[in-house]
């Protein structure tokens, strides 16, 4: 059966005849016989007993009205899937973020993304902000949450967040001795300072290589990694110090360092949703965004 043939015999079966079934059906009811005759015919087997009144279903028509539910339900849920899909509620969205900020935006925006889309699925690339960009260019991703300038021609930007970058001084550092922690200082005052360092591939390393050449300094190093709480850590433990934004000023930081905001310095490199300009975003890519700002937003009240 295809599916006309399967809707036409469930309606005999449930009208109890070819006339009722023909009227519910808006079709004739000399082509509703034929079309049941040239099932019946291609089954080998009758489906109804037409003696009785209403029509009966012999044992090869039970099977044939079960077989013709399964096949319409079938296609029901593919047509409500497709409606979804051109509906744009149903989808994969490919997102770019860094581990840091995954860590911070994730656990807040996904159970309400989950809520809203629930039919969307998110797979996950994770890089440091310096490299999501590209990805986002090349197609690997479809959205990426990176801290960049939005300088790309060919890339729209949605600001999330503005970050302020600053020296995070563990309590041991000289830093954290000359100055109460809040104060704009210049680069240069960190001069002698042993300096905890993320890797290449980080928006805050591209802003710390940058000054560093700007000022002249060559300061020690003392550890270079791929994971901010690593660097964190480590520059709060040892007495170092780190570049990094504000957004990563947590309870630790306050209780065992300090923060000195970056006096002379404009950062304009700030937490964007990035995406190809000139294309449509998906209903869900573009609720998936203001569902970041919001709980960002709110996190900060």
């Amino acid at each position: 059966m295809n599916l006309k043939q399967a809707r036409y015999i469930r309606a005999i079966a449930q009208e109890g005849g070819v006339t009722a079934a023909a009227r519910k059906l808006y079709v004739s009811q000399p082509a509703l016989s034929q079309m049941l005759r040239q099932v019946e015919a291609e089954l080998g087997a009758e489906l109804f007993d037409r003696s009785a009144a209403p029509f009966r279903l012999t044992f090869a028509g039970e099977k044939a009205v079960e077989a013709a539910g399964v096949m319409l339900a079938a296609h029901e849920r593919l047509e409500n899937q497709l409606q979804e899909i051109r509906e744009e509620n149903s989808g994969r969205l490919r997102l770019g973020i860094s581990v840091q900020r995954a860590g911070q935006v994730l656990p807040l925006a996904l159970p309400w993304f989950a809520m809203q889309y629930p039919h969307v699925s998110l797979t996950l690339t994770e890089r440091g902000s310096a490299a999501l960009e590209e990805l986002v260019s090349r197609g690997e991703v479809d959205l990426a949450l990176a801290a960049i300038e939005s300088t790309s021609p060919q890339m729209a930007y949605e600001l999330i967040e503005r970050e302020v970058i600053g020296i995070l001084a563990g309590e041991g550092a000289a830093l954290s001795h000359r100055f109460p922690s809040g104060t704009a200082v210049r680069v240069e005052e960190a001069a002698g300072e042993v300096f905890i360092s993320l890797k290449e591939g980080h928006s805050v390393r591209v802003v710390q290589d940058m000054l560093f050449r700007r000022c002249g300094l060559s300061p020690k190093v003392l550890l270079e990694t791929d994971s901010l709480e690593v660097a964190k850590r480590v520059a709060l433990g040892t007495g170092s110090c780190m570049l990094c934004s504000n957004i990563y000023v947590d309870d630790m930081v306050r209780r065992h360092g300090a923060f000195f905001p970056l006096e002379g310095f404009e950062n304009n490199r700030h937490f964007f949703a990035c995406y190809p300009k000139g294309e449509p975003l998906p209903r869900y890519a573009a609720g998936f965004i203001q569902i970041v700002k919001q709980v960002l937003g709110q996190r900060e009240m």
